[in-house]
Parts: C-alpha cells; sequence; structure tokens
C-alpha cells in the first residue's frame, strides 16, 4: 500500500465516489435512446416492462433510482441485455443504425434467411462463390446456350448438371425418375452436384429447374455459386422446347401451357433468391447475352 494511500487511510479519508446524479443521468440517457430505437412510446415499454409509466420517466430524465429487478424487466423490454443497459454509447454510422432497426422490425420467421444471404454475401467465402457461376431456371429460357457462350467467353469449363447426373449413374433422367423416384432423383443431384464443386473451383452450371424445389441442394448451390435466373415468357418458354424437340414432361398433355404457367408461378419466389435475375423475353441470343455480359461486369468486377 502506498503511503499516501496509508495515510488517507488512517486519517479516515475516503477517496472520491463517482457521482450518483451523472450515472442515473446517463443511464436514463441510454433508456431513452434504446427505446426510441425499439420505436416504443414510454407507455408501451412500460406496458411490456410491466412497470409504472411514472417510474419508466424517472428513471429517463435521471431521477429514479430503480431497483435492479425492475432494470432487468425494461432490458428484456427492450430486448438488450442488463450489461447493455450500462454500456457506454459508441457513436455508430448510421448505415448501421439503420440496419439494426431494420432487423428489429423484422418477422422472426424471415431472420433465418437474411442470416443465409448475410454469411453467403459477406464471409470470406465469397470470393470462392464467385467463382463458379450457375444458371437456373425452367427449360427454354436460354441456360444452355447462354451459358455456353458465358463459359468461352470467360475461358472456364461449360457443365450441365443434367449430363454429369446420366455420366454419374450411367443412365438418362428418365430411367432414374422411373427406377428411384423424384426423392431418389435428388439424392443423387446433390451428390453429383457435390463431386462438381469439388472438381472444379471455376465454372459456368446450368442447373436443372427443379432444384429450388429441394431445399437443402438449393442453399447448397446458392452457398457455392453465383446464381442468376435465366427467365421468359410461359409462351416463349413453350416455344423453344417444342423447336428443341424436347418436350419430357408436358408430352401429351393438353393442358401443357397451364401446367407450364403453375409450375412458373409456384416456384418464382424460389427462383427470386438468386443474386441475379435475367429475362430473356423478346431478344435474340445475341441481345441476352450482351445485357448478360453487362450485368456481371457490374456484379463481378
Amino acid at each position: 500500500m502506498s503511503t499516501t494511500a496509508h495515510s488517507n487511510q488512517a486519517s479516515g479519508i475516503r477517496p472520491a465516489a463517482p457521482r450518483d446524479d451523472n450515472f442515473l443521468l446517463l443511464l436514463g440517457k441510454r433508456v431513452r435512446e434504446l427505446r426510441a430505437r425499439r420505436g416504443l412510446t414510454r407507455r408501451a415499454a412500460a406496458q411490456e416492462a410491466a412497470v409504472s409509466e411514472r417510474h419508466l420517466a424517472q428513471l429517463e430524465s435521471g431521477e429514479g433510482n430503480i431497483s435492479i429487478v425492475l432494470l432487468r424487466r425494461i432490458a428484456a423490454a427492450l430486448n438488450v441485455s442488463l450489461a447493455e443497459l450500462f454500456a457506454p454509447e459508441i457513436e455508430e454510422p448510421v448505415e448501421k443504425r439503420l440496419i439494426q432497426r431494420f432487423l428489429e422490425r423484422l418477422p422472426a420467421h424471415r431472420l433465418e434467411d437474411i442470416a443465409f444471404r448475410l454469411m453467403r454475401d459477406f464471409s470470406h467465402e465469397e470470393t470462392t462463390r464467385r467463382m463458379r457461376i450457375a444458371l437456373i431456371g425452367l427449360r427454354g429460357a436460354g441456360k444452355s446456350t447462354l451459358g455456353l457462350k458465358l463459359a468461352q467467353e470467360r475461358n472456364v469449363p461449360f457443365i450441365e448438371l443434367d449430363r454429369e447426373i446420366e455420366k454419374e449413374t450411367g443412365m438418362p433422367l428418365a430411367e432414374i425418375f422411373s427406377l428411384y423416384g423424384q426423392s431418389g432423383y435428388r439424392a443423387i443431384e446433390k451428390r453429383t452436384l457435390e463431386r462438381v464443386f469439388n472438381e472444379f473451383e471455376r465454372a459456368v452450371i446450368s442447373v436443372g429447374g427443379g432444384i429450388v424445389s429441394e431445399k437443402e441442394t438449393y442453399d447448397y448451390l446458392l452457398a457455392h455459386c453465383y446464381t442468376i435466373w435465366i427467365k421468359a415468357q410461359p409462351e416463349e418458354h413453350m416455344s423453344r422446347v417444342i423447336a428443341q424437340g424436347d418436350f419430357r414432361a408436358m408430352a401429351g398433355s393438353d393442358r401443357a401451357m397451364e401446367d407450364l404457367r403453375r409450375i412458373l408461378e409456384s416456384r418464382e419466389p424460389l427462383y427470386r433468391q438468386a443474386d441475379m435475375h435475367l429475362d430473356t423475353s423478346g431478344n435474340s441470343v445475341e441481345e441476352s447475352f450482351a445485357r448478360l455480359k453487362s450485368a456481371l461486369d457490374t456484379n463481378l468486377p
């Protein structure tokens, strides 16, 4: 112990304590700011915390020496920890505050999707993800034609996942569906996709339109590729498929167009999760490819 401290102790002098009124003023300011950030009126915050509005008003004005139990209730109402009530306020960029307010108002069921997108777009693996480009959408949109041109332009392999699945199993797609059914096919599709990613660090990949229906596989694709939804009007989808002589799932159906519209409508929210959308309706291959290149030059510099 120092001589001064010993002397002070001997003489009965104690170190000056922090001023209580300053502490209460800072605590009240902190509570007021946190309440405003959540968009709560004083009455609403008091009701949620099960404290009287008068108690809360006194606390926010720096006059109320409120109990720790009531402080804990107020912290819960403000959706912060008790420790955060006492944390010094650090000036944050306005963008960060806007994001925080947006997240606080977001329904709970949307948070998982937002978290996934943030991890996908800003994680350390983002650079690797953008080295592969995957084209998704229904057949007839132009995935294979544009994908091949894009791969040639970028001097990377062009991979059609359907063809890789056929190589993996040694049988055509129709036979795979016949033998293993939808669930069996989707398992093979996931396994083949994993192999392709392990083999190719850079590539342009054309993916079957139904992959979005299998959440685990689609999430895996989104996490490992920069995805582009190639879309078109239903009539153009149909005319292009007919021109290719490929009617597969639509064969023999008198309600082919209605079925196509229904499929497009049901899958659209899933396709919209892609990083980029390209509508090829009414455009030639050259026009669509020029737009694709321009968009990629902007989004994948």
